[in-house]
């Protein structure tokens, strides 16, 4: 895994990416929760200070656990795929008890209550990171657009939408300076059609978009997308 702080220019260099206040440590995006041993190469970090960075640890712990109950209908430590998340439900019975009161039996399956607002601090906290590294542009403020859904509800025009297509980068470029704009240039291998990042394979990837404005695209778990994003 590499531990990259990315700084463009002056608006990055030793301030946090979510206060802007001091920083010191580095935040990785996406969080090590998310994703599963042996960790990826190419996980990024961002300047960050120590409470911001570690504010949202009980948060991350849950969206990584309510996004295994989903995708395995299940939340039992005995019975989930990931050992991250079953490490976390075998260390926390109060949490899987919280987890196991929100979950519904319907005729098409379980379904799971999510704790909303813990759910889109993270995905803010990831989206400010990843509009920091990527394109050189952090945003503190908060986003004019956010919306966070299983895939499977998706329409086909919105999965469109969320994926890309047609258009995907054509005709677009990134500010100078950007990770993003360097990506392009070089062909980086970590970008693929349409711009989209693979972190890792069915746990993260990410679009950056900059044709209006910031936004950011994610997609956890190969189950939920999820778009952030700053118009002005």
């Amino acid at each position: 895994m590499r531990r990259v702080l990315f700084t463009g220019d002056e608006r990055e260099i030793g301030g946090c990416i979510h206060c802007g206040g001091p920083a010191d440590t580095l935040d990785h995006v996406p969080s090590k929760l998310l994703l599963d041993e042996p960790l990826p190469a190419n996980v990024d970090g961002c300047a960050a200070c120590f409470a911001c960075n570690n504010s949202l640890g009980s948060d991350e712990e849950y969206l990584a656990c309510i996004l295994e109950c989903a995708a395995t209908g299940q939340a039992d430590p005995e019975l989930v795929e990931r050992r991250k998340v079953a490490n976390i439900l075998k260390n926390s019975p109060a949490l899987v008890e919280r987890l196991k009161r929100a979950r519904t039996e319907t005729d098409a399956g379980p379904v799971w209550a999510t704790e909303e607002d813990r759910v889109k601090r993270v995905l803010l906290k990831l989206a400010r990171g990843h509009a920091t590294f990527e394109l050189n542009t952090p945003r503190m403020d908060e986003p004019d657009v956010y919306w966070a859904r299983p895939l499977c509800t998706l329409s086909a025009n919105e999965r469109d939408y969320f994926e890309g297509r047609p258009n995907g980068l054509v005709g677009l470029w990134p500010e100078v300076g950007s990770r993003m704009l360097t990506r392009l240039v070089e062909a980086d291998p970590d970008v693929f059609e349409n711009g989209w990042i693979v972190v890792q394979e069915n746990r993260y990837r990410y679009r950056p978009c900059w044709e209006d404005g910031v936004r950011i695209f994610m997609e956890l778990r190969g189950y939920l997308a999820c778009e952030v994003g700053w118009t002005d």
